[in-house]
């Protein structure tokens, strides 16, 4: 096996470690963390690519383990079907593009999602306009993962908006995750871009990501979760703001 195949498998490893540490810690972040620094590597396609089988199993996981599945899918039916349009139709460049402006906006992501994850801030209950919000919120987030790869924002800050309880939360997140990691790996294979990853290799970044996911729980109880995000968030936008500036200059 030639040294750069077994340099790139060291960085997969390590990086869906942290990824799913992160993830065990807070309940979120594995997509967002693993693209953000498999794109250092690697073209933002083939990160996506690697990050098909890891996410899609670990948001299952996470969409299953809790109690109302049903009347989640039933309300935010219209945020799926958004999201579905988005993510095929978005008039964003796409990941496949391997473009520097593709390099740059999922650095002007990381840097918004670290912005708005510091301010702890919430958004105001949509009320009776939820039903419209949610197809439109779906939509953008949708456009935001066909050319980024992360599928968090606006749907995560609008999740939290809809005053779920804590279980029906992290239900919906998965909920949320799992219809982006369909569509996003659908889009994937439209645009031709899965054809240049190995997808055994994400099959293979699950254990780590797994491990870490345990690692993150246990950490979880031993130290404080507040500052575990604020050096989380604070390092998101460190990531995006080298990004951006990487792929614009």
């Amino acid at each position: 096996m030639p040294f750069m195949h077994i340099h790139t498998l060291t960085i997969v490893a390590v990086v869906f470690l942290l990824a799913g540490a992160v993830k065990g810690m807070i309940g979120l972040g594995l997509p967002t963390i693993a693209m953000g620094l498999l794109t250092l590597a690697m073209p933002p396609s083939a990160a996506a690519s690697l990050l098909l089988v890891p996410s899609f199993i670990t948001n299952v996981w996470q969409l299953w383990l809790g109690p109302s599945f049903g009347p989640l899918l039933r309300r935010l039916w219209p945020l799926l079907a958004g999201l579905t349009i988005g993510t095929l139709t978005g008039g964003l460049p796409a990941l496949a593009a391997g473009s520097t402006w593709t390099h740059a906006a999922l650095g002007v992501v990381l840097i918004l999602y670290g912005l708005w994850g510091l301010a702890a801030a919430r958004l105001p209950a949509p009320g009776r306009h939820e039903k419209w919000l949610s197809a439109v919120v779906g939509y953008l987030t949708g456009v935001v993962t066909a050319a980024t790869g992360v599928f968090v924002v606006p749907a995560v800050p609008y999740l939290q908006a809809l005053r779920l309880s804590k279980d029906d939360l992290i239900q919906a997140l998965g909920l949320s995750f799992t219809a982006s990691t369909i569509v996003l790996g659908l889009q994937l294979r439209v645009t031709g871009a899965l054809e240049t990853v190995d997808l055994g290799v994400s099959a293979l970044a699950l254990v780590p990501a797994l491990a870490g996911m345990a690692g993150g729980q246990y950490a979880r109880r031993v130290m404080s979760e507040k500052a575990f995000k604020r050096c989380f968030f604070a390092g998101l936008i460190a990531l995006g703001a080298y990004m951006a500036a990487s792929g614009w200059l």
